[in-house]
């Protein structure tokens, strides 16, 4: 019997993925949905190959060029955020929520609301709107599955134990491609994008640089994995090997070990509770010979410890973080500021002394999002 699946973001590393995954055993997999941005030729493409029902760019000036490359095919052709959302909502079995930063909070909330799976890979929702997203859920009775290989190895290590057995959670963190570079001032783009471990997209890529991914991935596993923060804690593990640990009572600590390969903990969550097979290459550990772990230096990549602050703060403080961010690493992107100012500027945002009330519905933390993308970009051309 095959199983019904819509992946918001289908042009993306994650969507691209997930696809790859679902092309090897098509007969499984009827796909509903696919949406991207603006990237008509491949998404038009996807949509032929794997059938979709309908195909959705969130840039609606360019539906006409979807609808001309849909042609004759039977795809319903859509556009805007409210045909994103739409598209969201239809009912599947499983809804891989791969959009990247506040621009998937919609659509991953339309598919919360349908109460099915969500196999979540946009880690901004959660940080932005954790406590609006987790009341959802319950509300509607839907099932969370992290796609993030941290988070999905947490997951993996906490079946068959018990939250208030665990003593820590620890998330691993390569440390990005700029561990050891000594003048952080003058890296680039090109620099900064570089992951020595990682195939991902640019904005993520420069937060791990950053360390800010690392950030962001501390408050969702504060949401997803309630133990409290000062129980979960940070490792440099430059090597990628481990994904995360969770430690028990009892001394026991679990690990989930696998390849870089972002196909593995995206089969975790097609498959659960089952298993399925992946084309990753098992891990060789002979030839790695060597596991190595390091505190993070929080003082050339302040970003674990301003997200860290952010979560304690509680209330706007993570959507603030999590819009400044957005506003400074597409900044330093386009080359308006240096790599240095990155983690400055969300500091700035953070800590201006008025920040807004805690949101308390989908269209507060919008709000809220705007509201510091707006002052971030002031303080941008104040600079």
């Amino acid at each position: 019997m095959s199983r019904s699946i819509s992946i918001l973001g289908a042009t993306g590393s994650v969507g691209t993925s997930t696809l790859d995954l679902i092309r090897r055993d098509a007969k499984d997999w009827r796909v509903v949905a696919l949406t991207a941005n603006c990237n008509v030729a491949e998404l038009a493409a996807l949509a032929k190959e794997f059938r979709a029902e309908i195909a959705v760019v969130a840039d609606e000036s360019c539906l006409n060029d979807l609808r001309a490359a849909l042609d004759g095919s039977g795809i319903e052709a859509a556009g805007g955020k409210r045909a994103l959302c739409e598209a969201a909502a239809r009912p599947v079995d499983i809804t891989v929520a791969a959009i990247v930063g506040c621009a998937g909070l919609g659509p991953v909330m339309a598919a919360i609301e349908q109460g099915g799976t969500i196999a979540l890979a946009n880690k901004e929702a959660l940080v932005s709107a954790g406590e609006v997203m987790t009341a959802a859920v319950a509300k509607h009775g839907a099932m969370l599955l992290p796609v993030d290989s941290e988070h999905n190895a947490i997951f993996q290590c906490l079946e068959g134990g018990r939250i208030e057995d665990v003593r820590w959670i620890t998330l691993t963190a390569s440390g990005g491609p700029l561990r050891t570079v000594e003048d952080l001032s003058a890296v680039t783009p090109e620099q900064a994008v570089a992951h020595p471990n990682w195939d991902m997209g640019a904005k993520i890529s420069v937060d791990s640089a950053t360390m800010f991914n690392k950030g962001l991935e501390l408050i969702e596993a504060h949401h997803l994995f309630p133990v409290g923060l000062d129980r979960i804690r940070i490792v440099v593990h430059p090597q990628s090997v481990i994904h995360s640990m969770v430690e028990y009572r009892d001394g026991s600590t679990l690990a989930q070990l696998g390849p870089s390969d972002m196909r593995v903990p995206i089969a975790s969550c097609l498959a659960w509770p089952q298993r399925m097979d992946t084309p990753c290459e098992p891990l060789d550990l002979p030839a790695i010979g060597e596991l190595g772990f390091f505190q993070p230096d929080e003082q050339r990549f302040p970003a674990t410890r301003l997200a860290r602050e952010a979560a304690e703060a509680g209330g706007a403080a993570p959507a603030v973080l999590n819009a400044a961010n957005e506003v400074a690493v597409a900044a330093f992107l386009d080359r308006k500021i240096p790599f240095s100012r990155i983690s400055l500027l969300v500091e700035r945002v953070l800590t201006e002394g008025n920040l807004p009330d805690a949101p308390r519905s989908l269209d507060e933390v919008l709000m809220v999002d705007d509201a510091s993308r707006k002052r971030a970009t002031e303080m941008l051309e104040l600079a």
